[in-house]
């Protein structure tokens, strides 16, 4: 008989940019299954930092946190979160993040 666990995470549904569109369903096994495009090695500790501040700070404001905020507290240089997410911090650490792209503003200036 098969646990529940080691059964395996479905796909929520996602937007034709691949999006999810509940938030709320986002779990990390969803962020691996989001990831596996760009990252087929998986996310390292360096990605699940960024993916988590992005994570905390989206379910307090409902919004992105703002570039430079997200490298100060991530301690992480701009450069080396391109390097993790080589589509841009939208279509990379926004869309793993399970972070709608209705709430990503342009004036924060995600690429």
């Amino acid at each position: 008989m098969t646990k529940e666990h080691d059964m395996p995470t479905p796909m929520p549904d996602v937007d034709e940019d691949g999006f999810l569109i509940d938030s709320d369903k986002w779990s990390e096994d969803i962020a691996e299954i989001l990831a596996q495009k760009d990252m087929p090695k998986g996310l390292t500790d360096d990605h699940w930092t960024v993916v988590a501040f992005m994570r905390e700070y989206y379910n307090i404001f409902g919004t992105v946190p703002p570039v430079r905020m997200l490298s100060r507290r991530t301690e992480l240089p701009l450069r080396r979160m391109k390097e993790l997410f080589p589509s841009g911090l939208t279509k990379g650490a926004c869309r793993i993040a399970g972070i709608p792209r209705a709430t990503i503003r342009p004036n924060f200036l995600y690429p």
